[in-house]
């Protein structure tokens, strides 16, 4: 955690992060105007600093290079000193303090998560475990799922029961490198309601391993399916590395 401590010291990198959380996937270029005393140089060394430490992630759309805030070495610090006891205290505390005394910076959070992790395979094994049910079943908690793969096409996601848990639509897919779909969650009565969403995997080869970025954005702002899934994509891609890496799937039971 040190590079993570390191990288969070500098107020000029914490308005970074501010700004990717307020609006994910901006340049360098979008970035820098944030900073106007400083020269894009000084910029584009203050994201290597926090791409280094893991809280950026990068993606190239063309001839552009996108910056996403990645939450998940801040959970960890968060995890390592709070109790699962203390956590609703605190967050209500801290919404509460927000509430009342404003926050310029947080007042339109961002509605997007952004993961990113390398898996030591192929693309199509990758992409295999991402598609094939027999996979899904395996380390999405329980669920198969189905669809011809199609652009267009729908699929869902189902426990053995038979409950449809997920569903929605192809929107774009590039086996095995790109999968654009719609998400909805229509077993839950809190979801229900919400808008379907957008879910995009990028897979890129690296090496003898394999870049996923996932990210999941077009919510209409922190809906109840925006605060649910957060949790479920960190298991969801654990379990996903575990099971490709060892052969064997995390023990993360039915969610």
């Amino acid at each position: 955690m040190d590079d993570v401590f390191k990288a969070l010291a500098d107020p000029s990198r914490r308005r970074l992060l501010d700004k990717l959380f307020k609006r994910d996937g901006q340049t360098l270029g979008e970035l820098a105007l944030h900073l106007p005393d400083m020269s894009r140089f000084g910029v584009m060394k203050h994201l290597r600093v926090l791409e280094d430490a893991g809280l950026v992630t990068t993606r190239k759309i063309g001839r552009e290079k996108l910056h996403f805030l990645n939450p998940v070495p801040i959970r960890r610090i968060f995890d390592r000193w709070t109790s699962k006891y203390a956590r609703p205290f605190t967050r209500a505390l801290a919404d509460l303090k927000k509430h009342l005394e404003g926050d310029d910076e947080m007042d339109k959070p961002g509605p997007k998560h952004v993961y990113e992790i390398y898996v030591r395979t192929t693309p199509e094994k990758l992409w295999r475990a991402i598609t094939d049910p027999a996979f899904t079943k395996q380390y999405f908690f329980e669920q198969s799922v189905q669809s011809t793969w199609q652009k267009g096409a729908s699929y869902e996601h189902r426990t053995a029961d038979g409950t449809v848990r997920i569903v929605g639509k192809i929107l774009e897919i590039d086996s095995p490198r790109r999968l654009v779909q719609t998400f909805a969650c229509p077993s839950k009565e809190e979801t229900r309601g919400d808008r379907a969403s957008r879910v995009t995997w990028f897979i890129e080869k690296v090496g003898d391993a394999c870049k996923l970025t996932l990210t999941h954005d077009d919510f209409d702002g922190e809906t109840a399916t925006f605060k649910s899934v957060g949790k479920g994509w960190n298991s969801v891609l654990s379990g996903l590395k575990t099971l490709i890496e060892t052969g064997k799937p995390l023990a993360l039971g039915a969610a």
